[in-house]
């Protein structure tokens, strides 16, 4: 299984705390079926984002642990002047891999209004965003007609694993369910913080979406488009066409 979201970077946010238990968290993703890893550090106003001291760790954290899982570099983006003027600018700095797919995070509190316009001169300069844990946010808990608006123009939703149950409450459980019932979730991710309350495990999920959606289903989202989103490449998955339970045996594919 390939994951998209991580803070598995020691001392740079509110990840990980010391390299002792980046290497633990990175372990134990590999132990439960992880192959590759995105380490996305924090780029806000609480958290200063420096690639170079993430491209620095990466290394040294992947010596550390043989290169298993392959650990790859991006950040959790957040919304604001100063970081869309150097996105656009320097696209590479921000997004997975130097590639197209950029992680956007919103605050709990505030959906800019020009959120649409940031996605369009993105999507522009070819920097696709994928908006992460959208299940999470109050606010987009009661806008899936903008996060459907969203995904129609382009942007990807990623869903954390660990709202499939009740880790982050009932309403990010229901809210995960039913963008995954309307099909407008195209990858799932750990979005994980320690070994242990947030740990970076996808084997869980997979068992819960293969119960409940069927092996194709879970397949695309923990395999198939999270791979393409690290290579850069186009990403399957339906952002109209609802995904049906497994007893229909359907599942739609987008773009």
């Amino acid at each position: 299984m390939v994951d998209i979201h991580s803070h598995v970077i020691w001392g740079v946010d509110d990840g990980a705390r010391s390299r002792d238990e980046s290497i633990a968290m990175l372990r134990l993703a590999a132990e439960t079926g992880t192959t590759d890893i995105v380490a996305t550090p924090h780029c806000d106003a609480q958290y200063k984002f420096d690639p170079v001291v993430r491209d620095e760790r990466i290394r040294e954290l992947a010596e550390a642990t043989g290169g298993v899982p392959r650990i790859h570099a991006a950040c959790d983006f957040r919304l604001n002047f100063d970081n869309i003027q150097l996105a656009l600018q320097e696209p590479a700095r921000f997004t997975i891999n130097g590639r197209r797919y950029l992680m956007v995070e919103f605050d709990d509190m505030l959906i800019p209004p020009s959120s649409e316009e940031i996605f369009r001169r993105f999507m522009a300069r070819e920097i696709c965003p994928v908006i992460t844990h959208p299940e999470r946010n109050p606010i987009l808990q009661s806008s899936f007609e903008r996060l459907e608006s969203w995904t129609q123009a382009g942007c990807l939703l990623q869903v954390t694993a660990q709202s499939l149950t009740d880790r982050f409450g009932k309403s990010a459980q229901e809210s995960a369910w039913a963008l995954l019932r309307k099909g407008l979730v195209h990858v799932i991710a750990s979005d994980a913080h320690d070994t242990e309350d947030r740990p970076p495990r996808l084997d869980l999920a997979r068992e819960i979406l293969t119960r409940e959606m069927g092996a194709e289903a879970a397949e695309l989202l923990l395999v198939t488009n999270p791979a393409a989103i690290v290579a850069g490449e186009p990403v399957w998955g339906s952002a109209s066409t609802p995904v049906e339970p497994r007893k229909k045996n359907r599942f739609a594919f987008w773009r």
